[in-house]
């Protein structure tokens, strides 16, 4: 069952991270280098930011590695080391991808397993979506996914609201969706909820950011939109993988 497992989750997250990077480069990478032209850095202004702004935007809205500090250069690490703008770049977005891939398709079929929930397409779309609602769409409310050159708040404070949130997102859709009695379903609203009261660490800095409104805006569309479609291709794969490594072990003992 383990290997059945572990190669049904290698070939969801190969899947997802082929069809995310695809939309990625086509969708987000332009929005990307459009915005590094406003911090004046071409290639040298972040952080191979279409492996790790593109990806964090799926993974961890607004935990993009950031130059800011209350709306500042952190120029010491300007030298790091970064992919080259091109091919070398674009290995490394898919990469960064796959790896994100497999991490939560491995946590996808661990949710399964949990919730005694049989792997199929259906039930693997259905996971898959709540795991996007978790970790993607209800972070972004409060940190959408951010573009070069825009300001941020620390990032220590934005990964503690972002486990927060999804932690909280997580455990409420459970007692909505899974208990499903008034007082769990009103318990899982509430810890959704929460975390939107506290609030999202915001930036101090409100003005020096020269990515035009509607730039970010798109980009965080786009990312979100990516992130809908990483998901559900993890969920509907790893179901459809389950079934068919299920079936060739099937066949085997027959043989």
């Amino acid at each position: 069952m383990i290997t059945r497992l572990l190669s049904a989750a290698l070939v969801a997250g190969f899947l997802a991270s082929v069809v995310a990077t695809g939309l990625q480069l086509a969708l987000t990478s332009p929005l990307i280098l459009q915005a590094e032209t406003y911090e004046g850095g071409g290639a040298h202004s972040a952080v191979a930011p279409s492996a790790a702004v593109t990806f964090a935007s799926l993974i961890v809205p607004a935990h993009a590695p950031s130059q800011h500090s209350h709306g500042g250069h952190d120029h010491g690490q300007a030298d790091e080391w970064q992919p080259a703008p091109g091919l070398q770049r674009m290995a490394f977005t898919g990469l960064a991808t796959l790896v994100g891939g497999v991490g939560y398709a491995l946590l996808l079929a661990a949710v399964m397993l949990a919730l005694r929930r049989e792997p199929n397409p259906r039930n693997g779309l259905v996971v898959g979506v709540a795991g996007f609602l978790a970790v993607a769409l209800a972070p972004a409310i409060g940190l959408p996914p951010e573009l070069p050159g825009m300001g941020a708040a620390p990032l220590v404070l934005r990964q503690f609201w972002w486990l927060m949130t999804v932690v909280a997102t997580g455990l409420g859709l459970y007692l909505i969706a899974v208990r499903r009695v008034p007082l769990t379903i009103l318990g899982g609203l509430v810890l959704i909820v929460v975390p939107h009261l506290v609030g999202a660490p915001q930036s101090l800095d409100t003005v020096s950011s020269q990515v035009p409104p509607a730039t970010a805006a798109q980009f965080a569309a786009r990312s979100l939109a990516i992130g809908f479609v990483f998901w559900a291709v993890i969920g509907l794969a790893y179901g459809w993988a389950w079934g068919l490594f299920g079936r060739a072990a099937g066949a085997r003992r027959h043989a």
